[in-house]
């Protein structure tokens, strides 16, 4: 009966929560009046609703600022709906849920708005890259167990060596009848050859014996399968985000106790948890009422600081509409999972209003030309301020993540001791050289010392000079 509503004036009761009604900031210091104070979805909701209608309306706040929830002891209900109840207001609009406890007591129009209840939960902050990431592809005992392989290799082709007779050559191939044979494969070669398989590289000499080239071939075959291994994990584990504990879906959240989670006290989101017969959402309604300190909280927004605060320690439970304003607000927040139910938004009006019809026409009038997707967009997104740096931070994200030297600094690390190791063993045998020299050429170590140093430094140099011992007195006077 749209013809009744025309030009009535309805008292419309809602309740402070972003994005569905919020004061105007103030300008210049002046203060609004009327309608004029409060901004929002249900504020424009409405607006659409009474240019079909022909009607007007009057916004009022809810003193307690609460959806409506019954209290069995005061039997009487708070909130919202107490305020319907009691004729003080003939409609209710915001966020409010459309459940069969409020059914019971007023009335509601068709959803506007269609949504589930789902998990907020902040995002996981990137930890600073290891500076040996690129040890991860490989346990720990892994890389000590091709160490010990490394040198047990060595050994056992050191050993076979020794004991191949086709690894003793003749040292002077034109001597076709030797004195001696020779050995190449002391400790110092056999490190090397391992050394150079297990890194690809290679090595100048090669076994000859079959039992030697059996040895080395089952080593080549070992390194070639670790290496591959090792190069097919590089990639993932260097770009990687190494996350703490994270959570997928509502059974992740039941399952576990190192994060907790809660939603609002004596909302829908907690009757539909305390009123579940589903074993994973009873158990998790069970977990809430015994955490201590609690887990429930007082609105949507105080629930949302928490999660940002929490740092993962919590996930709330609420509303997916709300949860993607959030999202758009804050770009570190994250809905997990699917909705756990599915259930509207609706207005709310006493019991048997006449006006019920004519709201539910405008309303189905509303979404058949799309208006309601309109209004959603305007209050999610336009609105919005950090919608657009969310969007941003998600194109970013979904890019290839690129090595930077946080990743890869490990591998300049290694190499920067590896030739600080080298400039000092090459540091040792040059004085070790020296006091070589020193001896045979019987002159003082500072004299051997300033003479190699020179020879060292001169890099014009390409040919040393083998000088002889001196020869011994005796051998001189008799010589004379």
């Amino acid at each position: 009966k749209v013809q009744e509503i025309s030009g009535r004036m309805f008292k419309v009761v809602s309740r402070i929560g972003p994005p569905y009604l919020m004061r105007k900031p103030l300008i210049e210091g002046r203060p609004y009046v009327g309608n004029n104070r409060f901004e929002g979805f249900a504020m424009d909701l409405i607006d659409e609703i009474c240019k079909i209608l022909n009607c007007t309306y009057q916004f009022e706040i809810v003193p307690d600022n609460n959806y409506g929830s019954y209290d069995p002891k005061k039997k009487s209900w708070n909130g919202l709906i107490g305020y319907l109840l009691d004729r003080k207001a003939d409609l209710a609009i915001c966020d409010l849920t459309t459940t069969y406890e409020r059914r019971k007591a007023v009335d509601f129009t068709n959803p506007f708005m269609t949504l589930g209840i789902s998990i907020l939960y902040a995002k996981p902050n990137k930890p600073p890259p290891e500076i040996l990431a690129f040890t991860n592809p490989l346990s720990l005992d892994i890389w000590l167990y091709m160490a010990t392989g490394f040198i047990i290799m060595s050994l056992i082709i050191y050993m076979a060596a020794r004991l191949n007779p086709d690894e003793w050559q003749n040292p002077h191939p034109c001597d076709p009848n030797p004195v001696e044979l020779e050995n190449v494969w002391n400790l110092k070669n056999c490190f090397w050859l391992t050394l150079g398989s297990i890194l690809g590289q290679g090595c100048d000499i090669l076994p000859k014996g079959i039992s030697t080239r059996m040895v080395t071939g089952m080593w080549w075959f070992f390194s070639m399968i670790m290496s591959a291994c090792y190069t097919a994990n590089l990639a993932a584990f260097l770009t990687m985000e190494r996350m703490g504990p994270t959570i997928k879906s509502a059974e992740d959240l039941a399952s576990q106790t190192k994060i907790k989670y809660g939603c609002v006290r004596g909302g829908a989101t907690s009757s539909f948890f305390k009123d579940s017969n589903v074993t994973t959402y009873h158990k998790m309604w069970v977990s809430m009422e015994s955490a201590d300190p609690s887990v429930f909280e007082k609105s949507n927004d105080d629930g949302v600081k928490r999660v940002l605060s929490s740092r993962g320690a919590y996930a709330f439970l609420m509303e997916s509409s709300t949860i993607e304003y959030e999202m758009a607000r804050h770009c570190e927040l994250v809905q997990v999972g699917h909705w756990l139910d599915t259930k509207g938004y609706g207005i709310a009006m006493p019991t048997n209003a006449p006006y019920r019809t004519g709201l539910n026409q405008a309303i189905l009038e509303l979404q058949e030309i799309g208006k309601l997707q309109e209004l959603k967009q305007r209050w999610w997104e336009e609105k919005n301020r950090n919608s657009d740096d969310c969007k941003v931070v998600e194109e970013s994200g979904d890019e290839t993540a690129e090595l930077g030297l946080d990743h890869v600094g490990g591998v300049f690390l290694v190499l920067a001791c590896g030739i600080g190791v080298a400039l000092v063993i090459a540091i040792l045998e040059f004085l070790w050289n020296v006091r070589k020299v020193a001896i045979t050429q019987r002159t003082t170590l500072m004299e051997a010392f300033i003479k190699e140093k020179n020879f060292a430094l001169d890099f014009r140099a390409r040919q040393k000079a083998v000088c002889p011992p001196p020869l011994e007195p005796a051998k001189k006077k008799s010589s004379n």
